[in-house]
């Protein structure tokens, strides 16, 4: 198990956040999901997507994002990934601890909840055709390169 926590506020779309569940299941990482959630997790497409590793996963639910914050409290740095943000996620130095906040889809993440967490952003084209990355591809991004940068699987 790592010491690192990825949170889904209001995540909206069931294989992202099953792909994530699997994603958080592989790396030991724990999954926080902030409610409302676009869909129930006994949903077959949330299972299909994590479906062999449910039973290893560290899930929390949180009634919302005061519930996360009061769960989560004397975690490490808080870290929101945005488009909105100026600083790239290579520039912050990660440790054990840290909580990566990502947003519901169709949204991102609300001004309130970035202003209480350090904005990064994946560096992308300034001018692609597309906004954004899928929100499973961006979290295992991140959650890659702060488990790199903390020793994960070093000795694995």
């Amino acid at each position: 198990m790592t010491d690192l926590h990825i949170v889904l506020v209001e995540p909206e779309i069931p294989p992202n956040t099953g792909n994530i569940a699997r994603l958080c299941a592989c790396t030991g990482c724990q999954l926080h999901l902030v409610h409302p959630l676009g869909f129930s997790l006994s949903e077959k497409a949330v299972r299909r997507a994590g479906l062999d590793y449910w039973q290893w996963l560290d899930v929390h639910e949180h009634a919302n994002w005061q519930a996360l914050r009061q769960h989560l409290r004397g975690a490490g740095h808080w870290y929101a990934f945005t488009t909105k943000a100026e600083q790239s996620l290579w520039d912050v130095r990660y440790e054990a601890g840290d909580v990566l906040v990502f947003g519901p889809e169709t949204r991102g993440l609300e001004t309130v909840i970035r202003q209480q967490c350090t904005p990064l952003r994946l560096p992308m084209q300034r001018h692609a055709p597309v906004r954004s990355l899928n929100l499973s591809s961006a979290c295992a991004v991140a959650c890659y390169e702060a488990l790199r940068q903390t020793g994960f699987g070093r000795h694995a």
